[in-house]
Parts: C-alpha cells; structure tokens; sequence
C-alpha cells in the first residue's frame, strides 16, 4: 500500500513524566509533569482540527520549530525530514512519521529533544531520528537505523547539550509504545515511554526519560494541557538553569562549549 493510500492518523497529546538522574561525581536526580504533542506529519497537511497548525493559538504546532526551520510553503518540516533519510541512504521510509514534541505555548517553545518515528508504507517502524537542540541556538540529529520498540540503540555522543558533561562516550536509547488497553475508551490512544542514557568514558553517567498516556487532541485535552501547564516554554528554561545553578553549587565540573560537529547527523551503531 502507498503512502498516499495510507488511513488517516489523528493527532495526539500526550500528558506524562519527565525524570533526570545524575550519577556522578554528585548525585542530582528530579522529576516533573510534562505533556507533549505526537502528530501524524503525513497526516496532519490534510486534516483541519482542533490543535492550531502553523497559526496562532494558545497551544499551537509551526513546522519552522524544526528541522533546518522551513515553512509549510517549502515542504515543512516533513521535506527536510525525507531530504534527511534520503541522504542517509533511507527510501522507505514512506508511511506515516510521527513527531513527538513540545509545542508551542502562546507562542513560545523550546524543545530540548523531539523525536521522530518514521515508519514504511505497511506500518513498520523504518528510523528513528533525535533530533536534539541546545540552548546555545545549535542542532544536531542523532538516526538510529532499523529500530526495535523495546530494543536499545546506540550512538556516539558528539552533541554539546550541557557544559556539565564532556562531549564524549555515547547515548543508549530505548522506545517503548502501547497499545490503547481494552475497554479505555476512544480517548486514550496508549502509552509512550523514551528513555535516554548517558555513559561517558567512566561508566554510566545520566539516566533520562519522558514517558506518557497518549489521548486525542480535543477542546477537552487541550483545556487541560493549557491549564496544567500554562507557562511550559517558560518552566523548561527556568528548570534547565535552576539545575545548572544547583549543580555548580555541588561543585560538579564546567566544561567549555565546544564547536558544533560539522555533520548535521551522527547515525547509530550495533
């Protein structure tokens, strides 16, 4: 089946988890609630709902958040995703790509890491692509090739994301989705969990994940991602200081922001 005969997929909203552990040399851990968008890219161009696309709105999705920053009117950020695979020696992944992310609130978004699971034309999952962003304005893209839900993957870490970790050693990751359970009803659309571990040359040195129930975008849904978390973009930068502050008061070790690597993707390996 082609992917323009692929079904429809509805946009999703997810409301879940966000946990950090630091193992060394000091211990700092947290954990807090989060929600986040899962939209079906294929999809969404032809579908007018709920959830403000490339518009204004109080939680809103512009493809310009992503990628190498394109508009709708150049392809999105869909077109830079396929240029993206293309280049990597990926053609088929031509069924529905699915972007996890935040979104924007009252117009506002940063997003530290989205993630994009890019499947065939018959559903199976094809790549998985990183997509990470610091808050020095820089990005980088991690392609893990032939994923497995459950199965971890491994890249190099090349990336400078915090000047409390040396750019070395590598990222495991690991996916995880469910199916919605039996008898929960239309709106629940099943659970989400990422996880993303950090060993430097020394071991293993910080555990992240993002987990969630996934359930449709509604007036509903969206009323209470508003509500919950009206001030998100703004939580997020704050958080990601508040800690640098907490970290260097535990005496933990700067490191100077080195250059960006000069390849836009760094490719998993067994």
């Amino acid at each position: 089946m082609s992917a323009s005969r692929t079904p429809l997929s509805a946009p999703l909203i997810g409301f879940g988890q966000v946990r950090h552990t630091r193992l060394r040399p000091r211990h700092h851990a947290f954990a807090y609630p989060t929600c986040f968008l899962m939209l079906p890219m294929r999809s969404l161009r032809h579908q007018h709902g709920l959830l403000a696309v490339n518009r204004r709105g109080a939680i809103s999705f512009y493809d310009v958040d992503h990628g190498d920053g394109r508009s709708a009117a150049q392809g999105g950020a869909l077109a830079w995703l396929d240029e993206l695979l293309r280049a990597e020696g990926i053609t088929d992944a031509d069924g529905e790509a699915w972007l996890h992310c935040y979104p924007r609130v009252w117009g506002y978004t940063f997003k530290p890491v989205s993630f994009w699971y890019c499947h065939r034309a018959d559903g199976r999952l094809r790549a998985i692509v990183v997509e990470v962003n610091n808050t020095f304005g820089e990005r980088h893209c991690y392609l893990l090739d032939a994923p497995q839900y459950g199965v971890e993957q491994q890249a190099r870490k090349v990336f400078h994301v915090s000047p409390f970790c040396e750019v070395n050693g590598g990222y495991r990751f690991r996916f995880m989705r469910t199916n919605p359970s039996v008898g929960a009803g239309a709106a629940d659309a099943g659970r989400t969990v990422v996880r993303i571990d950090h060993d430097d040359d020394s071991g293993p040195l910080i555990q992240t994940s993002v987990s969630g129930t996934l359930h449709a975008v509604t007036a509903s849904t969206l009323r209470q991602a508003l509500w919950g978390y009206p001030a998100m973009t703004l939580a997020i930068i704050a958080r990601i200081h508040w800690h640098a502050l907490r970290l260097w008061l535990k005496r933990v070790r700067f490191h100077r922001k080195p250059e960006a690597p000069a390849a836009a993707v760094t490719r998993s390996f067994p």
